[in-house]
Parts: C-alpha cells; sequence; structure tokens
C-alpha cells in the first residue's frame, strides 16, 4: 500500500467558487485521496494522497484549464500562485457587444416590423458570441465531462431559449449584463483577496547577510544558522535570531496586534517579523526561516481556511443539490402546465422556466462564504490571535464557559518572596539557604524567585553539596544539602510526609520548608493580577459567556482571593497536572448541555487540558512552538483580554456570514416564485442573481474590520518570548 503524502498546490486559472467546489468534489471521489480541500478564499488545494499526480490529472479532467503548483515549487523560487487580474480584454469585447445591442434594440423598437430580420438575427448572434465567448467554452467543457448543472451551461441554455422564442434582445443583453455582473463579482473577489493578504504583509523578503566584502541582500529563505545579518532601523527582521551588537525598539504589532514597541540590546533576542525602528542591528541568525516564528504564523493563517467550518461544508453540499433541484422545477414549468392547463402557451411558459434557470446559480452562497471566514480569521491573525480554521470560529461562538490557568495567565507568573516566616529555632537567613538549595535544580518560577531572594542576601550556596535532587510531581522537591535532608514544597506535600506545621490562611503563594523531617517555616510568594485580568472577564461575559472559572496548582486562600478580585463563578485549587484534567472533564460532564468549553493556559505545561477542550487556548505564544502545535487557538501575547476579542470577532464572523446565506436564498427563492408566477424578466433574474453576489462578497470584506490601535495596560508586560 502506497503512503499518503499530503501537498498544498497552488491554483491559477479557477475564478468560479463552484467550479471549486465541484473540484473539491470530484478529488473526494478518488480511491488514492484521503482528503481534499480547495480553499477558494486562498486559492490554494490541500490534498492527503497516495498518488499526487492522479490529483493533477483528475483536477485536469475536470477544470482543463486548471493550473496546480506545489508549495515546493513556489518554495523554490517557482511561478507566483496567482496572477494579476487583467478584465480589459473582456471589458473590450463587451463593449463592442453593447454596440450592437444598442444597434440590435434600435431595431426591435424603432419599427413595428423589421424589414431585415436576417440582419437582425446576424447583430445578435454576433454580439451574443462577443459577450459570450468564454462562456460557451466553458459549457462546452462541462458538457464534454458529463456535467449538466455548471453556471455556463444553464446561461447558455437560457439564452438559447430565448433565441429559440425569438427574444434576440433579451438573450443578448442578459448574457451581456451577466459577463459584466461576473466581471464586477471577479474584481470584488480579487479585490478581497488582496486586502486579506495585505493583513499578513509581515513576511520578510530580503535579508543582508555579512560577507568577506560586506552585507549582501539575500532572500531569508537562504540564510543559513549562525550567519550574521544587518537589520537597518526601518526594516523588517528578516529571521528569529539572538543581538550581537547595537540597540534599538521593534514593533511587534505584526505578530501581537500590540503597537507597544519592545526594547533590545545584546544578547536579546528578536523574531522573524518585527520592525526595527530606531538603530542598526547586527543578529546571529538562530532558526532557518521556515522555522521562524513568521513563518509558522503565516502558514497557520494561510491553512486555516482548509479546515471547513459545518456552516461551509453545507452550503457546498446544498449547492450541489440546489442547482439540479432548480433545473428539474423549470423543466417541469415549461412543460407541464401547456400540457395540462387550458390557453397555457408553451412559449409563454418556456420563457418563465429560463428565468428559473438565470437565478439558479449558487454562486452568491459558494464565494461569499469562504471570503468571510478567511477574512475573520485574517483580521484576527492582525490583532494577535491566530484562529487554525475556520472550523474554530463556528465553536467560539458557542462558547459559553471559559475556564483560565491562574499562574501565568491571569496572573503574570512574575513571582517574588515578600516574607520569610522561620520555626522551630531555625533563622529566616538559614532558612532562606536551605530553600534556595532544594530549588537550586528546579525550573519552575517559583524556585526562580526563592535563588534570586537568596542572592539578594549576598549568600551563595556551595552547589557542590547539593544531591539527590527529585521532583515530587506538583507538591514540591526533596534534596541532600550539607548532610541534611530538605523538603520544600505545598501544604500537600507536608501531609503527604506527615511533617506537622501551620496551617497558613494567606492569599498569596506558600512554600514550606521541612529539614530532616522537622518543620523549618515557610516562605510567602507573591504573583500580581494581570493589568487586563479583570477586562478580560468582563468582555468574555459581555459576549455572552455564562460561566467563567478558574484551575490552579496554588493553595485554596490565594485562588479565592484571585476568584473574588475578578469575580469569578467558581476556582479550584490544589490541583496537580493530572488532576487538572480531571476536574476539567468534571466540569465538562456538568456543562455538556451549555455550549462549548474553552480552556485558557499559558503554553506547554497545560497541554493535556488544552487539548482536552472543545477550544484550546494557548496564551502568550510568541514564539513559543510548543503553544502554536498544541491549541486551536493562540494569542500571541500575554493577554487573557484578547480571549475576549477572539469571541467577539468570531461572532462578527459569523453574523456576516449568515447575512449572506440568509441574503442570497431569499432573493432566489424569490425570484424562484416570482419566475413561476410570470412576474419577473430575464433581465430583472440576471440582475438579481449577479447583483447577490456581488452585495454577497462586499458584505464579506466587512469580516475584516477595521486596525484598532488600542492601549491596553497589558501592552507594557510585554509578550512571552
Amino acid at each position: 500500500m502506497q503512503d499518503i503524502r499530503t501537498e498544498k498546490f497552488r491554483v491559477r486559472n479557477v475564478d468560479c467558487a463552484n467550479c471549486a467546489a465541484k473540484i473539491e468534489a470530484g478529488l473526494q471521489k478518488l480511491s488514492q485521496v484521503e482528503d481534499a480541500v480547495f480553499d477558494f478564499a486562498n486559492l490554494t488545494l490541500h490534498v492527503k494522497a497516495a498518488d499526487l499526480q492522479a490529483v493533477i490529472d483528475e483536477a485536469h479532467r475536470i477544470e482543463p484549464g486548471i493550473e496546480l503548483i506545489s508549495s515546493k515549487t513556489a518554495a523554490a523560487g517557482g511561478p507566483e500562485s496567482q496572477t494579476e487580474f487583467k478584465p480589459y480584454r473582456s471589458f473590450r469585447l463587451l463593449g463592442a457587444a453593447g454596440l450592437l445591442f444598442a444597434l440590435l434594440l434600435g431595431m426591435e423598437f424603432g419599427m413595428a416590423a423589421s424589414p431585415f430580420p436576417e440582419a437582425e438575427i446576424a447583430i445578435a448572434v454576433i454580439a451574443y458570441l462577443l459577450a459570450g465567448w468564454n462562456v460557451l467554452a466553458g459549457a462546452y467543457r462541462t458538457v464534454r465531462r458529463g456535467d449538466f448543472f455548471d453556471e455556463n451551461v444553464l446561461m447558455v441554455i437560457a439564452t438559447a431559449g430565448a433565441f429559440g422564442i425569438q427574444a434576440y434582445g433579451e438573450a443578448v443583453g442578459v448574457m451581456i449584463f451577466y459577463k459584466i455582473g461576473e466581471l464586477l463579482q471577479d474584481l470584488a473577489v480579487n479585490r478581497s483577496r488582496r486586502s486579506i493578504h495585505s493583513l499578513l504583509a509581515a513576511r520578510p523578503d530580503t535579508a543582508y547577510r555579512q560577507t568577506a566584502d560586506g552585507f549582501e541582500a539575500v532572500s531569508p529563505e537562504s540564510v543559513e544558522v549562525g550567519a550574521l545579518i544587518l537589520v537597518k532601523p526601518g526594516d523588517k527582521v528578516p529571521l528569529d535570531g539572538e543581538v550581537v551588537s547595537g540597540r534599538s525598539q521593534l514593533d511587534s504589532s505584526a505578530l501581537t496586534g500590540e503597537f507597544v514597541p519592545v526594547s533590545v540590546e545584546p544578547e536579546d533576542s528578536v523574531l522573524a517579523g518585527q520592525i526595527n525602528q530606531t538603530g542598526a542591528l547586527t543578529v546571529r541568525v538562530t532558526r532557518p526561516f521556515t522555522e521562524s516564528s513568521i513563518a509558522k504564523v503565516l502558514d497557520l493563517v494561510e491553512n486555516a481556511s482548509a479546515r471547513k467550518a459545518p456552516t461551509e461544508k453545507f452550503i457546498t453540499v446544498f449547492a450541489r443539490y440546489y442547482t439540479p433541484a432548480v433545473v428539474a422545477a423549470a423543466a417541469g414549468v415549461a412543460l407541464i402546465p401547456p400540457l395540462v392547463v387550458a390557453d397555457a402557451g408553451f412559449q409563454e411558459w418556456t420563457y418563465r422556466a429560463l428565468v428559473l434557470l438565470v437565478i439558479s446559480c449558487p454562486c452568491a452562497l459558494v464565494v461569499s462564504i469562504p471570503l468571510g471566514y478567511f477574512g475573520g480569521i485574517g483580521r484576527a491573525s492582525r490583532e494577535g490571535i491566530l484562529i487554525k480554521g475556520s472550523n474554530y470560529m463556528d465553536v467560539l461562538t458557542k462558547v459559553r464557559t471559559v475556564i483560565f490557568d491562574k499562574t501565568g495567565t491571569l496572573t503574570r507568573g512574575v513571582f517574588q518572596v515578600r516574607d520569610v516566616i522561620s520555626r522551630n529555632g531555625y533563622f529566616t537567613d538559614q532558612l532562606l539557604e536551605f530553600a534556595a538549595a532544594a530549588e537550586f535544580h528546579s525550573n519552575h518560577p517559583i524556585a526562580a524567585s526563592i535563588r534570586k531572594a537568596y542572592e539578594g542576601t549576598g549568600g551563595t550556596l556551595d552547589t557542590a553539596l547539593i544531591s539527590d535532587h527529585t521532583e515530587a510531581g506538583g507538591k514540591g522537591v526533596r534534596v541532600q544539602y550539607k548532610s541534611h535532608t530538605i523538603l520544600v514544597g505545598s501544604d500537600t506535600m507536608m501531609h503527604v510526609e506527615e511533617i506537622p506545621h501551620r496551617q497558613c490562611e494567606f492569599d498569596t503563594t506558600v512554600a514550606h520548608v521541612a529539614v530532616d523531617g522537622t518543620y523549618a517555616g515557610y516562605l510567602l510568594i507573591g504573583d500580581e493580577l494581570r493589568s487586563d485580568a479583570a477586562a478580560a472577564v468582563k468582555g468574555l461575559r459581555d459576549e455572552g459567556v455564562d460561566h467563567i472559572a478558574m484551575l490552579t496548582g496554588d493553595n485554596t486562600c490565594a485562588a479565592e482571593a484571585v476568584a473574588h478580585r475578578l469575580g469569578l463563578d467558581s476556582f479550584h485549587a490544589n490541583l496537580l497536572p493530572e488532576e487538572k484534567v480531571a476536574r476539567f472533564e468534571a466540569i465538562q460532564d456538568e456543562m455538556r448541555n451549555g455550549g462549548k468549553i474553552a480552556f485558557v493556559g499559558d503554553g506547554i505545561n497545560d497541554a493535556p487540558v488544552i487539548a482536552r477542550a472543545d477550544v484550546g487556548v494557548a496564551m502568550g505564544a510568541l514564539g513559543s512552538d510548543a503553544a502554536i502545535e498544541t491549541a486551536d487557538v493562540v494569542l500571541m501575547t500575554d493577554a487573557p483580554s484578547k480571549m475576549a476579542d477572539a469571541v467577539r470577532i468570531a461572532s462578527q464572523t459569523r453574523a456576516i456570514v449568515w447575512q449572506n446565506i440568509f441574503l442570497a436564498l431569499t432573493i432566489k427563492g424569490l425570484f424562484v416564485v416570482l419566475g413561476i408566477m410570470g412576474l419577473a424578466s430575464m433581465w430583472e433574474a440576471v440582475f438579481a442573481d449577479m447583483g447577490t453576489a456581488l452585495l454577497a462578497v462586499v458584505n464579506s470584506t466587512r469580516t475584516l474590520g477595521r486596525r484598532r490601535k488600542t492601549g491596553r495596560p497589558a501592552q507594557s508586560e510585554g509578550a512571552a518570548a
């Protein structure tokens, strides 16, 4: 059995959303294909297949003019994925057709009966061919592959029928205005794509690499790890690296959506996509471009549309059945009334049937919905929120419970020893030394604060005397130091070790210390709420979230203080990492009928719960590969209020998508009824069809929103790198 390969193709020469849907459906039927998704908004084809050549061959069979360019070819400097839209030739042909159409109307309405009927027919045919030559060519290709429900085929049948009942002017006029509407729609779609891609303009194009002769301009992809590059003021940082020389301020808004500059100096890290503002920097490259932060971000955003929302999938299936249903109705309208109703003429009812054919194209739905979702994803990325698929946007709109981790999420995770309380004859400096020795090998933020506090007293540890370091899974640590057995940990650890100690009722973190089985005292370690934590809670409530909770491994008193200050609905404290998952699942069971549940944590430490949630959200993930890989939604800064922004953007996007659905179905349904009743002409039908498509596309661009310059206090806290 052949291995399944995943590939992304850039697509050219497909400008019809309905054609894209047919290509996707056709590829999914191939036995060699595990999955195929045509992202019309981004003009990419994502496939998982055992035989990629079979995919290419089938795509060419369905749409002969299609070009598929593999992402590997594009990365290697192959042809661009999208050609510039050039409608000038089509408009010139339509202009010529329009002049002939005006002459035709003059002949039809200027005389009661034309003395030159052959000339009238000839002018009509020439104008029709000038306007609709590519519609005829598209219809021919469609019929050759055995498909009779393509919009090109339906338009040819409708206009040919008009010729058959001698409505020459109407046949030509409908074709001309259909093509004008199609071109305007293409212009609107391409403009929308440009607007969306302009949101993602953070991709660096040039790197200045140091050589023996100075600096040379090269593509970022060609720069190897360890090379030195120059970043001039005003330039984008092209690759992730470490500052070797120079000082400057960097604008990270392309990555985080926040406008507060970040100061850097030698030994500080910089990320691709940041903009150097003040001084020149020499940077040593630490990661190749394909593994840089900006490359991962852009790849996530560009591929997000491949994960389609249920609404998109439904509309694709609906369009597949809607057009044949309307065609069947048109056939019934043309044939049944003249056979069963007295005085019902074939010509009149055939005309009514032709009106139905004109209104049967589902492009307004198939074009606008993916554009709407992609615009929403692009807008979120501009605000520093990565949503990995339109399916997650739909889930975000249904979130009614949000659960936060505490440390590093609602609080800053910047700990400081506030007080040292000794017991049983130990001195405070002795207690602090023992605690620092115990935490010497730990990388936990609390451990770092204890070591920092000890160093602040001028003390130094004899690290050679530290041995047998053991961490007790979320409870604390045990070491041997100066022939003593030192335990530092939570209240739970003291109980497990059966060490009598004081029950501390403090609204802060407490680290208990025991020496050789005797309680030696405790350290009070403070943390601070993030400055926008309260705004995050209020924002979520404004977006309809009913229950906001917190899970933490911290003590009950500290957790209760945070929950009270923020007005949370519930909290659960003293949780080990595995207990967090169990508690989260218990909350899921309790809230099963109350909407979706989101969990917000600060990265890989919360990965098990993030993976278990309906929407897993990693916060403060700028530069964090692990968080970007794990979560469904990634907040690039340390601002919990971004979670409320994510829900808001998702809700606005979904509202716009449903506006388009309602608009298209209402207008099309109305004209189906009017057409059957004989109250709508082909002219009105084509205006309604193309006008609806244009309105839907323009409405979809509203998902892009406006860039908001925000002065949130949380910005000053920086991003977790």
